[in-house]
């Protein structure tokens, strides 16, 4: 019988990303997929540590994955991710039944490691930021059926935003050879990959390392031309780096998703001096007009940061008018919290955590009346989506829309992988309700 793996990931698409590559070399290595944890002969925990409640999270699982070892001392048990690079070979020592701690970049290097844990019973922290982890698709097949698929394009960040740990974790920035991206476009639009996801701390700074130095909006050109590929999307952006020929990009790429994730953090301009964003919410807002020119309907999403030291009641009435001025379509909102190391951390003025919960309860409140807002101005009109696969409501197939709105309609099997035409029935906060053309 086979050995099996399971992978539980937390996080972002990044971290998604690196579970699919070490996936792949499992499989490369013999091992098959197990439904869950208590089957699993190796398991691994994939974490996130750029927020209190994701770091929690994890030490959370890896408590109950400690006492399933002892249970089954044969487990191989391993943690990977911004926790694991963060807190390195100390973890060892913290917890003698973990047999690997896997950094951000040593993904690649896993099946060495592997090797040593099986043959040598060895117990090994790898944490080596100066190592490449941007290396092609390992294992095509394993995409085989998957209409979506991420591209990692390049990892680390050289911004070093006051309340970020990104950078600590992920090390500074590194491009990954266009080529090498091509071919893996290529590679998964032949195993029926419709849509991909270029995925990057900040995409819209990608240096490829080739001869002729190309940058990101050439990249997008470049991909654009992959047969197969029907649609583009990237996350996530920087306001500063969202040039006007990226933008112009928009308009002239047919397969580009009208659809940013374009982070705000704030609408206080004093508050984003602190946190070292390096724009202004003027410059924020043209970038968001120029791209509105384009199309009235292109799609906007963002992060905002609630409860940053020093944030007084002024400063968040003016996050509330920004959100006024812009209309999200959607956010994805925190409140502040210390992340050990970074320059926020060190910062006086401390926002209380009540303060903290009822901004944020303000702020998500008043999302949502513009999401559903927004969402009912599409009602009756007529989009192109996706089809996916069956949602879960019972006998309707279930896509999105470029502008990455979740669809649901009536359908027939035939058409999961298809492009098809909806006309929007009924507008709900997260999703809609459409019928075939």
């Amino acid at each position: 019988m086979k050995r099996l793996f399971y992978i539980a990931t937390m996080g972002c698409q990044m971290n998604e990303n690196d579970s699919d590559i070490l996936s792949q070399h499992l499989i490369n290595y013999g091992f098959d997929r197990s439904p869950d944890q208590d089957h699993a002969d190796l398991i691994i925990i994939n974490t996130c540590t750029v927020r209190e409640k994701a770091q929690q999270k994890a030490f959370s699982l890896l408590g109950r994955m400690l006492a399933l070892k002892e249970e089954r001392p044969d487990i191989i048990l391993g943690i990977m991710g911004c926790i694991a690079q963060q807190e390195g070979p100390a973890m060892l020592k913290k917890y003698p039944a973990l047999d690997l701690v896997l950094g951000t970049r040593e993904v690649n290097n896993f099946p060495n490691f592997l090797d040593r844990i099986l043959k040598k019973s060895e117990r090994i922290a790898a944490t080596d930021l100066s190592t490449s982890q941007l290396a092609p698709v390992v294992h095509s097949e394993y995409y085989k059926g998957r209409l979506k698929s991420f591209i990692s394009i390049m990892d680390g960040c050289n911004n070093f935003c006051t309340y970020c740990i990104v950078p600590f974790v992920r090390g500074r920035e590194q491009s990954r050879p266009a080529k090498d991206i091509l071919s893996i476009a290529n590679q998964l639009a032949l195993h029926g990959v419709k849509e991909i996801t270029l995925l990057g701390q900040n995409v819209n700074s990608y240096s490829a390392p080739d001869d002729d130095r190309i940058h990101f909006p050439q990249l997008l050109k470049m991909l654009s031309k992959v047969d197969g590929i029907k649609r583009i999307r990237f996350t996530t952006s920087h306001p500063k780096d969202l040039s006007d020929e990226l933008i112009d990009c928009f308009k002239i790429l047919h397969n580009l998703c009208p659809h940013i994730h374009l982070p705000f953090q704030s609408g206080s301009d004093r508050i984003l001096k602190l946190m070292n964003r390096r724009y202004s919410i003027e410059d924020y807002i043209d970038r968001i007009n120029e791209l509105k020119k384009i199309n009235p309907d292109f799609a906007v999403t963002s992060d905002v940061i609630v409860g940053f030291p020093g944030e007084s009641e002024d400063d968040f009435k003016m996050t509330l008018e920004l959100m006024d001025k812009i209309e999200f379509d959607n956010l994805f909102s925190f409140k502040y919290s210390d992340r050990v190391g970074t320059a926020a951390a060190k910062m006086n003025e401390k926002i209380s955590e009540d303060i903290k919960l009822n901004r944020l309860t303000i702020l998500q409140e008043k999302q949502k009346g513009i999401t559903l807002k927004k969402n009912k101005l599409l009602e009756g009109k007529e989009i192109e989506v996706l089809a996916e696969g069956f949602s879960k409501r019972g006998g309707q197939l279930t896509g999105r829309s470029p502008c990455n709105k979740v669809v649901n309609f009536s359908g027939d099997h035939a058409m999961i992988g298809s492009l098809v035409n909806v006309i929007v029935k009924k507008a709900l906060i997260n999703s809609f309700q459409g019928a075939l053309i």
